[in-house]
């Protein structure tokens, strides 16, 4: 179904979905929690509306947003990229999710670490730390490497959930063991070219970065980031790491979420498995957390904001990003801003995504109307 004919089927007023994201990007923008942002709103069948504000930068001479502008994923690379890879290893029976980490990746050793399984790390509830920096203790990408997987567990594993950066580069190991191939190379021809997602990619050219928001005035690396990764762990990988280092824009991501919608079909090509979809979206431990495999859930009181169905999932990245899908509705909501523009310090973004998947919600309509 075309999205127009869709649109008039359900009875949705794609016109109050776009005064919705208006008025919430607006009002945010005046509040100065980013330079620029767009959001998309769609179904499985295409995109309903969009809406943008603002400029790539604060100067009154940047580009405006658009739907090709690029942005710094940051974790929304562990769901996009990594949480996707390990779907299509998990479905062809190439990754076993009970396994433990040992058997795809000898070097992941310690005290206790024979215990972590697959899901583990996938849950966060490995008992890994959430982060250490990689960047300031090593000089390599191999060296980094090392060190995330041999990083002491601070927790008995599957007690708690403590939300890991290092569990998320582990997992990139496994994804990199099974298949045989880079990171990026497998993501690019498994998930990204089958999509048509071609403004998705790790370090993105230099032709491309005046398109690109930028990010951070970054203390480290001494110059205002722009199609550099603004993760300093990622940078230290040489922008390529499974848990930050994407770079997108709103139209590829749009393809994404409607794939998921379509049970991991877009366009006649089959990249994700519907059952695996499943598994990996709803709660997998309620006893530690209600996250799922990689995904988190909608709880009423996280980033989906407090209306979308019990089935919905989604995540956020650093730098001001988000995306939610709520199979129930058939409805995704895609937020892209590069808030830590000049400074991560502007924290206000949290408010912005819970207004935003409220209204569009409001503004929505029941399932099948």
């Amino acid at each position: 179904m075309a999205p127009q004919a869709e649109i008039v089927a359900r009875g949705l007023d794609a016109g109050r979905v776009r005064a919705a994201l208006d008025g919430v990007l607006a009002k945010a923008y005046r509040d100065s929690a980013f330079p620029g942002a767009i959001a998309v709103v769609g179904t499985r069948h295409g995109v309903v509306a969009s809406a943008s504000v603002g400029r790539l930068d604060w100067a009154a001479s940047a580009s405006p947003v658009d739907a090709g502008t690029m942005w710094d994923l940051a974790s929304l690379t562990k769901v996009v990229g990594l949480t996707s890879a390990l779907m299509q290893l998990v479905a062809d029976g190439r990754v076993d999710l009970d396994a433990p980490v040992q058997r795809y990746v000898p070097g992941f050793v310690g005290e206790g670490k024979d215990r972590v399984r697959v899901a583990d790390l996938l849950t966060h509830s490995s008992g890994l730390p959430a982060w250490r920096p990689l960047y300031k203790e090593s000089e390599t990408r191999e060296a980094a490497i090392r060190l995330a997987l041999t990083t002491p567990l601070e927790a008995p594993t599957g007690t708690r959930m403590v939300y890991s950066d290092l569990g998320a580069i582990v997992l990139g190991q496994v994804v990199e063991r099974v298949s045989g191939r880079p990171f990026d190379q497998y993501l690019q021809g498994e998930l990204f070219g089958p999509l048509g997602m071609r403004h998705t990619m790790f370090r993105p050219p230099q032709g491309m970065h005046g398109h690109i928001a930028p990010t951070e005035v970054d203390p480290w690396r001494q110059r205002h980031l722009r199609g550099e990764v603004h993760d300093e762990n990622a940078a230290r990988l040489d922008g390529v790491s499974s848990h930050a280092g994407l770079f997108a824009s709103a139209a590829d991501l749009s393809r994404f979420a409607r794939m998921l919608l379509g049970y991991g079909t877009f366009e006649g090509r089959k990249v994700l498995d519907s059952a695996t979809i499943a598994r990996f979206t709803r709660p997998w431990n309620r006893s530690i957390s209600p996250r799922g495999l990689g995904w988190e859930t909608a709880t009423g009181s996280n980033s989906g904001g407090r209306k979308l169905s019990a089935r919905a999932f989604g995540h956020t990245g650093f730098t001001g990003t988000s995306i939610w899908v709520d199979p129930e509705k058939d409805l995704f909501v895609i937020l892209l801003t590069n808030r830590v523009n000049p400074t991560r310090e502007n924290r206000k973004i949290g408010e912005v995504r819970i207004a935003l998947a409220d209204a569009v919600v409001d503004a929505w309509g029941r399932p099948g109307q």
